[in-house]
């Protein structure tokens, strides 16, 4: 699909600009180079300038602007917080980004119906704090849970720690409103648990990363807070033996809430960063939250001790108080932040592979990064096979920049062979682009696109983003 909008038309231009200071007003509006630098980015680290950013406060006033938009000529790139890490809000250089921070409000938290509904601004963390207090419960957590936001977790069907037993993003959807690029408002699904009225429209937009339409409004599901949580952590010689025990406590008739596993590179990032002590001799840890009734929950962290122990653990630790777990789970949670510290242009792959292959993800990763001259750091969400790749290099060296991007091919393609996937939870954007064909097969990608110009006809929302 061509896309029609051209360089003649100019953001800058006072008949555009005035139009869309009208809707938004002048101090919503901008394109000086300070605005315009700030939102050029997010967590991939590549920098587009867009012509302008726009900061509209309803939907209304996104339907107004994606209005003017379809009329004008001129690309959309609809943002959250900007801490995706596959470059899907990066801008274009003739677009305008649409910042939806403004819409924060928490409208309704509906303990009768175990639902709340939300703006897509609202952080994570926020509404998680919001309905526990009422005693309710939203699941869904990425990492970066104190600052992503709920319309970024629908944009990218987020997922996290806790997905081994509750799921991911679109599982606790119930109803989005979104604006089409045409300006036209949507309301999808229902409030209620179960609706099969036509097409599922809220699972097409979910995961669908800002191309089809601009959530602006969502209904979330919620479910009882737990009445307790038990943490334990276990260290193992070497990352072999701990990717084979997550499959087995699974095997055995667990489900824990969360199930995570750090390798030694990621180890050694965390005790040079004096974030967590390990025994000399651990080459992996798995660390384990359970929840529910906290008598059951003392019996089962007995028998998974002896379950990991079996499996090869030499030291297994339950944490004394919730003080202790939150101290595990803060070092586990530091990780990433950690690694972008120290190494800011790392390259981080997202993958998921079946619970068998995990031992054999993680060793063909490490082949595949010595045999280029890389290093690596891997950890994830065990539980659901969703393990985060950090190639490590130089970034001042050309010919270790072109050896990671090397390896990353190769470790993704040996992902899609072993029946995996390329993106778990992080989306494909601009970074996975390009390996969209090891996965998604042509009669696939060709449905996809005819979808893109169903909604888009015009091609001005997130352009250049998931789709060849």
């Amino acid at each position: 699909m061509d896309l029609v909008f051209g360089k003649d038309v100019k953001l800058q231009e006072d008949r555009v600009r005035k139009r869309i200071e009208g809707i938004v007003g002048r101090e919503n509006f901008f394109t000086d180079p300070e605005h315009r630098v700030s939102y050029s980015y997010d967590a991939l680290n590549r920098e587009v300038l867009p012509a302008a950013v726009a900061f509209p406060r309803s939907a209304l006033e996104v339907s107004e602007i994606l209005r003017v938009a379809s009329e004008e000529g001129f690309p959309v790139i609809p943002r959250g917080a900007g801490s995706g890490r596959v470059g899907g809000s990066i801008p274009v250089p003739e677009g305008l980004v649409l910042s939806l921070e403004r819409l924060t409000s928490i409208h309704q938290v509906d303990g009768d119906n175990l639902l709340a509904e939300v703006d897509p601004g609202v952080v994570t963390g926020a509404l998680h704090q919001r309905v526990q207090a009422e005693g309710l419960f939203y699941p869904p957590d990425p990492a970066s849970y104190n600052f992503c936001t709920i319309g970024g977790n629908v944009s990218t069907n987020a997922g996290g720690l806790r997905t081994v037993k509750y799921g991911v993003t679109r599982d606790y959807i119930l109803a989005l409103e979104a604006v089409l690029p045409d300006g036209r408002i949507l309301h999808a699904g229902r409030k209620t648990r179960k609706s099969v009225v036509g097409y599922d429209l809220v699972r097409l937009l979910v995961g669908s990363e800002g191309t089809l339409a601009v959530v602006t409004r969502i209904t979330v599901k919620l479910i009882p807070l737990p009445a307790g949580r038990k943490t334990l952590l276990a260290y193992f010689p070497d990352v072999s033996r701990a990717g084979n025990a997550v499959r087995t406590v699974l095997r055995k008739g667990f489900l824990p809430a969360t199930m995570e596993l750090l390798d030694g590179g990621s180890l050694r990032v965390l005790k040079e960063a004096g974030k967590i002590t390990i025994p000399e001799k651990a080459g992996a840890l798995i660390l384990v939250e359970n929840d529910g009734d906290p008598e059951a929950l003392a019996r089962e962290m007995l028998k998974l001790r002896e379950i990991l122990g079996a499996a090869g653990a030499f030291e297994v630790l339950v944490a004394e108080d919730q003080k202790a777990a939150d101290d595990l789970w803060l070092a586990r949670r530091a990780l990433s932040p950690t690694l972008a510290r120290r190494y800011p242009h790392r390259l981080s792959e997202d993958v998921a592979v079946p619970l068998d292959r995990i031992a054999d993800l993680l060793r063909v990763t490490d082949e595949i990064c010595r045999g280029r001259g890389v290093g690596n750091a891997n950890f994830g969400h065990a539980g659901d096979g969703n393990i985060h790749l950090n190639l490590l290099f130089d970034a001042e060296n050309p010919g270790e920049v072109e050896a990671a991007e090397t390896a990353v091919g190769e470790i993704l393609k040996a992902v899609v062979g072993m029946g995996g996937t390329i993106s778990g939870e992080h989306g494909i954007g601009l970074a996975k682009r390009p390996y969209l064909s090891l996965e998604v097969t042509e009669p696939a990608l060709s449905l996809m696109k005819r979808i893109k110009q169903a909604f888009d006809p015009k091609g001005i929302l997130n352009p250049g983003k998931i789709l060849p």
